[in-house]
């Protein structure tokens, strides 16, 4: 798609501004109040944080002990801390902030390397080195918003800080050359794609920012050439690898990071070269990566979740909103408008990653007039969706969001899900997808089964004398077919191919069936010859009576099974803790051949 396009390359590249520079008073004081209220707000509370170096040892933790959080927990403050004083200053403009952004921007210049303890390797999937070599940079995710983070500064404050002294701009210059600029012409990391080779976010991401540090910073006319025809390569790559149905096998989290730095990257593009990128805005494709978000949107901070993936997915925003734009999805304006206007009454969460990226922050700023006035009232209904290329499925009515998952256990991100059901009831989880733990070394490992969250017996799926889902793309549903329809929307599919043959199950159909206006069910048969031990996951604390499970007060499951036992599961993860309370319970249905959910 894109390196189509690039017989049609200007002669000369246009200048790409993410926003006016601070020196643009009139653009900068004309920012919402209610935004500028919060940027200082958070400005004022930066003033106060000391930046650092990591040393050695604190780069060696991930190595040793397999700990993320701890490096990366004061590796992102960093970043949030100085994007926060350089908002600040921008809309003040009167240099009282500058002095914290120049220890900000020296403590970052002056780290050994950008890229993060659990990405310091050079080939895909390849055991971290303990240390960075400086003299051999990584781009990895990042590194490379590192140094977007950088060169959108240096764009908005460059003057300013040049009449500090031109040497801070200098350094801040070198060091995004030296550290993303040269490796990326110079070498080859798998995330820039290869012919066939699967991509993920990281393409998309990346590539977004490696375009930011070419045109927010002076770079030849040659290098911006090479990166623009490099970037749409890995950017066709890493379109290869969705469907034209746009659904996103990382799942709605990680949209975040997929679908919305592909319309990054093309603001870019369609900025410095109009006439050869801005026309793929019309394509299906990019329509339907779009849309995906509000398809598997549920109600206020619920997402259909599944892989690694919360079903608190993230407030919606500008990104969201000027792709919408840009897509002529009103449905999606409408839902990133009504999020942003929330998103001021609520408590601010540090730990949000997007904040670390001032291209985005520079965009709400200047966009945030146009998501405040946007009318919400009248929300667009979202309409029953099957997408083929994953296997997902949503239906709903005014009482019930129904989502299940075909597909196979080879995704990107993936979990041995392959057949789960989630649903919500009234707006509230009902069954539901754990989603994942805080990443650890053993995540991005060949351990990574071992973890609970990612078996299948965790999710709301058979077990077969206590064997569970493989991981794998030959591990997947077959036979699937899927009914949208006004009255009643279902999904039917063969999982026993997800199993290994060791389960000895050569067959187990499940149907999910949305019944509007009355209920759903779930059927499931099978030839096994054992008994099926069928998980069953709720947030709610199940109660049992006869033929029935009661979900706490929001519904019942009818459902007559000879053996039911419900377990509680504590909630000691930090990141698990962000979407569930204390506890998470594990109803286990045990049947022979077939059983019929009938819930309501």
């Amino acid at each position: 798609m894109f390196c189509e396009q690039l017989s049609l390359l200007p002669a000369s590249f246009k200048d790409f501004s993410p926003c006016p520079p601070a020196t643009n008073r009139e653009a900068w004081t004309a920012i919402p109040a209610v935004l500028r209220t919060a940027i200082m707000q958070r400005g004022e509370n930066a003033l106060s944080f000391s930046f650092t170096v990591y040393s050695a040892t604190d780069y060696l933790d991930f190595y040793r002990t397999g700990n993320r959080t701890r490096f990366e927990s004061h590796y992102f403050t960093q970043r949030r801390m100085l994007n926060d004083l350089v908002l600040a200053e921008c809309c003040e403009d009167n240099g009282r902030f500058l002095d914290a952004i120049i220890n900000g921007i020296f403590a970052i210049c002056s780290e050994t390397a950008w890229q993060l303890p659990a990405h310091n390797s050079y080939i895909r999937d390849t055991p971290q080195l303990p240390l960075p070599d400086a003299t051999n940079p990584i781009i990895d995710l990042f590194a490379a918003e590192t140094g977007a983070l950088l060169s959108v500064l240096y764009h908005v404050l460059g003057e300013r800080l040049d009449a500090v002294s031109p040497a801070i701009t200098a350094n801040m210059l070198h060091q995004i050359k030296a550290r993303i600029i040269t490796p990326y012409l110079n070498s080859h990391f798998w995330w820039m794609g290869h012919k066939q080779e699967p991509m993920c976010n990281w393409t998309s991401w990346c590539t977004q920012n490696v375009l930011l540090c070419a045109f927010c910073t002076p770079q030849t006319a040659a290098t911006r050439l090479t990166v623009v025809k490099q970037a749409a390569y890995s950017l066709d790559c890493f379109l290869k690898d969705y469907g034209e149905d746009g659904c996103c096998e990382e799942g709605a989290q990680y949209y975040h990071h997929a679908g919305l730095t592909l319309f990054g990257a093309m603001e870019i593009l369609s900025a410095v070269a109009p006439q050869t990128f801005l026309p793929l805005y019309s394509c299906q494709k990019i329509y339907n990566i779009a849309a995906y978000i509000v398809n598997m949107h549920v109600a206020d901070k619920y997402y259909v979740n599944f892989a690694d993936c919360s079903p608190f997915a993230g407030r919606r925003g500008v990104r969201e909103f000027l792709f919408g734009v840009r897509t002529q999805n009103t449905a999606m304006q409408q839902l990133a408008a009504a999020d942003f206007k929330t998103v001021f009454s609520e408590p601010h969460i540090d730990t949000d990653i997007d904040r670390i990226n001032l291209y985005y922050l520079v965009m709400e700023a200047f966009a945030a007039h146009q998501l405040l006035s946007f009318n919400t009232a009248a929300q667009t209904v979202t309409p029953d969706i099957f997408y083929p290329s994953v296997g997902v499925f949503v239906a709903r009515d005014d009482t019930w969001c129904l989502a299940a998952k075909a597909g196979n256990n080879g995704d990107s991100h993936n979990h041995n899900d392959t057949g789960s059901v989630t649903l919500y009831k009234n707006k509230k989880p009902f069954l539901i997808d754990v989603g994942v733990e805080s990443y650890s070394q053993k995540t991005f490992s060949p351990q990574r089964y071992e973890i609970w969250t990612m078996q299948s017996a965790w999710h709301n799926l058979p077990t077969f004398s206590g064997i569970m889902q493989q991981d794998g793309k030959a591990f997947g549903a077959c036979h699937v077919a899927a009914t949208l329809d006004n009255n009643e929307s279902s999904l039917t599919m063969d999982i026993a191919g997800a199993y290994p043959l060791s389960a000895k199950v050569g067959r187990y159909v499940r149907t999910v069936t949305l019944q509007k206006g009355k209920g759903v069910t779930i059927a499931d048969t099978t030839d096994y010859s054992g008994t099926v031990a069928l998980s069953l996951m709720t947030v709610e604390k199940p109660f049992v009576t006869q033929n029935k499970i009661h979900i706490g007060s929001l519904g019942i499951i009818d459902c007559s099974a000879p053996a039911i036992t419900v377990e509680e599961v504590p909630v000691t993860d930090p990141r698990l803790r962000l979407a569930w309370p204390n506890m998470l319970y594990r109803t286990t249905v045990r049947f022979e051949k077939e059983l019929c959910l009938r819930i309501q």
